[in-house]
C-alpha cells in the first residue's frame, strides 16, 4: 500500500457554543491541515498523486477558512471543532479530486495546535496510517 502526505496551514478564530470551559470564548488557531492519500497504484509517472495538483488543491480550500471566523459558517452549525473541520476539508477536496482518483482519499488532520489533533476518515480506525 502506498501512502502520500500534504501539509498546509490556515489561521482562524472560533469559539464552541456548546462547550464550558476557556473554548467557550472567542480565540484562535494557526491550524496545520495533513491530507492523506492510500491506493495500491501508481500511475505510468510511478506516482500515487501528484503533491503539486494536491497541495494546490488544499491550498483552495484552505482559502475558504483562512482568517475568518469559522462560527460565521453554517456548515459548522456554531461549533466549529476540529473534527468538524476535518471533516469539511475531507469534503470539499473530495470535490476537487478527479474521478477515477477520489477513492485515494483517506484522512484529513487537523491540528490545533502541535499536542491537540483530529482526523476524519470515512475509512476504518483500522486503516494502517499512523496520526503522526
Amino acid at each position: 500500500m502506498y501512502k502520500v502526505r500534504v501539509e498546509e496551514e490556515f489561521s482562524a478564530a472560533h469559539f464552541l457554543t456548546h462547550y464550558k470551559g476557556k473554548c467557550e470564548k472567542l480565540h484562535g488557531h494557526n491550524y496545520m491541515v495533513r491530507l492523506w492519500l492510500c491506493g495500491d497504484k501508481l500511475d505510468e509517472g510511478g506516482m500515487l498523486f501528484d503533491f503539486s495538483l494536491l497541495k494546490k488543491m488544499l491550498r483552495e480550500v484552505l482559502t475558504l477558512l483562512d482568517h475568518t471566523n469559522l462560527n460565521d459558517m453554517e456548515v459548522f452549525c456554531g461549533d466549529p471543532s476540529a473534527e468538524r473541520i476535518a471533516k469539511f476539508i475531507f469534503d470539499e477536496i473530495q470535490k476537487k479530486i478527479p474521478a477515477g482518483k477520489k477513492e485515494l482519499l483517506w484522512a484529513a488532520d487537523v491540528f490545533e495546535n502541535s499536542r491537540s489533533m483530529a482526523r476524519y476518515s470515512p475509512s476504518s480506525p483500522q486503516g494502517g496510517i499512523p496520526l503522526s
